[in-house]
């Protein structure tokens, strides 16, 4: 097996890795004090191709493979993990209508959706309905134009900021089966925010509930069929694992790049800190969890653009060691940092708050164990 990168691969980590340094990270404190991404940026990631990472060509996508996709997030995640992971949530929803979407509806949308001249939102989660999503209660009832939606979503990033919303609802009582999916822009009678929430982190991304007061919705805009929209939602699930992974990771190794950088300039005991051995061995350690990790995040990658059939199980896993050695990591840089970790200003406690809703989102971590012991279980 051959683990390096292709040249092409090594220049999408490199582009990235270079816009984040110049256009994301000098911002990245004051956007989480302002509490929003302004929102000129995104037309800058647009022209790079990143609106539409594994988007297809035909419809001007950068038709990338996952593992690509993955380079991309650990990279800009370098500069801020919460612009990274606000990216990753629009190209799981331009994914969806590339995937599932009409050829009418595609043609109408995916041109701004790949430029970033229309930035998307993914509306599955309810107050009521998180880990059991297929449980959720927001309807949508037929109407002789489409569809008449009620109900709410809860911790959308982008609520109110977005364009338009990728929304899961129920068209009948049929559990799962149940679901359809809707694209609902931004404008529409009916639709509503709000307040923004008071997070823990990833405080630069606006967050707020997404209400929908009889909210009417062509039938133009129903993504796919009616019926499939909690598969839909699934499948865009598996890749937002990896991207989610692949932000722990990015943010991660720029918290050991920091370490590494401290512990030569911080003394004690008349010599450097990096001098230690038992500081070294945490270092060693550190390492270590952060290649074990990328492996893990790339096989995983690899298999999912490969249609492997145990794909769902490898991102599953993954996005658990990953988002868990993530945050383990970031927290190991502050303490090595001592009181300088715990300021605002040397970057690491931002960190810390950041990756930590990792292990919750896209599927918490506890949802990942399931899925993987339940596909042990089915093939013993």
């Amino acid at each position: 097996m051959d683990f390096a990168l292709t040249e092409e691969q090594t220049a999408i980590f490199d582009m990235a890795r270079d816009f984040g340094q110049g256009q994301i990270a000098p911002h990245a404190h004051a956007w989480e004090k302002d509490g929003t991404i302004p929102r000129d940026l995104w037309p800058r990631v647009g022209e790079l191709g990143f609106g539409g990472l594994y988007v297809s060509e035909e419809v001007g996508g950068s038709g990338l493979s996952r593992l690509d996709a993955t380079l991309v997030f650990e990279a800009l995640s370098m500069a801020c993990p919460s612009v990274a992971a606000f990216l990753s949530i629009h190209n799981m929803c331009a994914k969806m209508i590339d995937t599932f979407g009409s050829d009418a509806l595609k043609g109408r949308v995916l041109p701004d959706v790949v430029a970033m001249n229309t930035v998307l939102s993914y509306c599955l989660t309810e107050p009521g309905s998180g880990s059991d999503a297929a449980a959720l209660k927001t309807r949508a009832e037929r109407t002789n134009e489409g569809y008449r939606l009620n109900g709410s979503k809860a911790f959308i990033s982008g609520g109110g900021y977005s364009d338009a919303y990728v929304v899961m609802a129920r068209t009948s009582d049929d559990g799962a089966a149940g679901v359809s999916t809707l694209l609902v822009e931004d404008g529409t009678k009916g639709l509503s925010f709000g307040g923004l929430e008071d997070k823990m982190g990833w405080r630069s991304q606006p967050t707020a509930q997404v209400q929908f007061d009889n909210c009417d919705v062509s039938s133009a805009n129903l993504v796919g069929e009616e019926g499939k929209g909690f598969k839909y939602a699934m499948v865009g699930l598996d890749g937002g694992r990896l991207n989610i992974a692949a932000c722990s990771l990015g943010a991660a190794q720029t918290a050991l790049n920091k370490t590494l950088a401290y512990m030569g300039e911080r003394k004690a005991f008349g010599q450097a800190i990096d001098q230690f051995q038992g500081l070294q061995f945490r270092l060693a350690d550190m390492e270590i969890e952060l290649q074990a990790a990328r492996i893990f995040l790339r096989q995983a990658a690899w298999k999912l653009d490969n249609k492997a059939p145990d794909a769902t199980k490898f991102c599953a896993m993954a996005k658990k060691f990953v988002t868990e050695t993530g945050s383990k990591v970031v927290d190991q840089c502050l303490q090595l940092h001592g009181g300088y970790g715990y300021l605002a200003d040397y970057g690491i406690e931002k960190l810390v708050r950041d990756l930590r809703v990792h292990q919750i989102l896209e599927g918490t971590n506890e949802i990942m164990r399931v899925i993987v012991a339940r596909d042990m279980l089915k093939n013993r």
